[in-house]
């Protein structure tokens, strides 16, 4: 049976490279989870949860071009559909391949659409999809802050790395719809937003909060507005590379994931610099800015918190999330999931894993020797009270989620099918190429 509101957690696989591309952070192999993978999907029965944001590890699978490793995601991906555990499959999460370089790459778009055509071609009974995992921080913290991977610092690299990213991003969801044309993305993003803390700030305050929607923009095919047009090919985007991304149709494939975590907020001062705001609008304010401007289905990706000294801050923050999830669900806009993210304790993202320093982030469901947390408690409990509430008493949509055991149903079958017919059809492909914005 299929759920009608997406509990999720997430097995973290980050792996960009540091120290000037020679050292690779890889999270799950940091966290464990190479040797404790059937540990791990164990836990995600336990808690309840029916959907998975998981991923191979790029570096590890993808060999060259053409060139791939399955025996990892054979195993584990396996595993999951006997489990019937339907997977978000993450297939790039902040770090690429050695031989591919990094997002400076101009031939990356290209041959990450082949990584994901042979994904989606060995595992067709995948339906959801995060190609690209949060694309502005990835090339903001790779490009623009010089932290991962190229470790640049310039409006031009971070123009680069954006567009390479998104457009690999956009080519990825046409590679997989070919095999599976009824394919759902859910675009994890972070929500951010920047406060100016006086008048002079509030100049370059805009133009944070218009930035932080390029990689959207650019992804959903909505026209940025005039300043950020030109900061865009005053840094290397060309008109033909903008006009392809104002020109896909993929958009009525699309939920916006949107991430929050008591970071996304920035307090900006007179000279740009920026520093910690805290938690000031939270998730229900800056999603609903979001939905207004996409107007598509939502999705809450990625959030958490440390477990502190009182040993219930986790918990407190997941009972505000949830509630802010609720506020949005209640105003009307279609809220069709919420993750806890992620399953198990991180690894030195204390500094952003900029530092392979071995710190563990108190921040899972669990804990590295796989022992619950209080908030994972909390959030079990929450998932059993709430996933039979939330479809009868909500006029919010439904999504068409297919689990792994109906892949290759009758019932299925005939949604790729009719998934198929509407993508052919030119009144819903004109009706989702409309570009709104200034």
């Amino acid at each position: 049976m299929s759920p009608n509101f997406l509990f999720a957690t997430g097995i973290e696989n980050s792996n960009p490279t540091i120290r000037g591309g020679t050292h690779r952070v890889d999270e799950l192999d940091k966290c464990g989870h190479y040797d404790k993978w059937k540990l791990d999907f164990d836990l995600v029965q336990d808690l309840g949860v029916q959907v998975l944001r998981y991923g191979p590890p790029i570096h590890r699978t993808w060999l060259g071009a053409g060139r791939y490793d399955w025996s990892f995601a054979d195993e584990t991906f396996e595993d999951l559909r006997r489990r019937n555990i339907a997977p978000i499959a993450d297939l790039c999460h902040f770090g690429v391949p050695d031989w591919i370089g990094n997002f400076q790459n101009p031939d990356f778009p290209d041959l990450f659409a082949g990584y994901a055509r042979a994904f989606s071609a060995r595992y067709p009974w995948v339906q959801l999809y995060t190609p690209i995992n949060e694309m502005y921080i990835c090339a903001t913290f790779s490009a623009l802050y010089g932290w991962w991977n190229e470790q640049l610092a310039s409006d031009a690299a971070f123009v680069t790395a954006l567009k390479h990213i998104v457009r690999a991003n956009v080519l990825a969801m046409g590679a997989i719809l070919d095999t599976r044309p009824d394919a759902i993305f859910i675009q994890s993003e972070s929500s951010e937003y920047f406060h100016a803390e006086n008048p002079a700030a509030i100049q370059p305050a805009e133009v944070m909060n218009a930035r932080r929607f390029l990689s959207l923009d650019l992804n959903y095919g909505r026209r940025v507005n005039s300043e950020m047009y030109e900061y865009l090919l005053d840094n290397g985007m060309t008109r033909d590379e903008y006009h392809f991304f104002m020109g896909h149709r993929y958009k009525h494939n699309c939920i916006m994931g949107n991430d929050y975590y008591v970071t996304n907020e920035h307090r900006v001062c007179a000279n740009g610099s920026t520093r910690p705001a805290g938690e000031v609008f939270g998730y229900h304010v800056i999603t609903r800015q979001y939905h207004d401007r996409y107007r598509l289905p939502v999705m809450h990706t990625e959030t958490n918190l440390r477990q502190g000294p009182n040993g219930d801050e986790a918990v407190n923050w997941l009972w505000k999330e949830w509630a802010n999830v609720l506020r949005v669900r209640n105003d009307g806009v279609p809220m069709v999931g919420f993750t806890w993210y992620s399953l198990t304790d991180q690894i030195d993202w204390d500094t952003a894993l900029r530092e392979d320093n071995g710190h563990v982030v108190e921040v899972g469901l669990y804990d590295l020797d796989r022992n619950i947390r209080p908030v994972g408690a909390a959030y079990k409990q929450l998932i059993a009270e709430w996933q039979d509430v939330l479809p009868t008493n909500s006029v919010c949509l439904q999504v068409p989620v297919s689990m792994p055991a109906d892949y290759a149903s009758a019932h299925d079958d005939q949604k790729q099918d009719d998934a198929a017919a509407k993508r052919d059809d030119p009144a819903t492909a004109d009706a989702n190429t409309t570009s709104t914005g200034s």
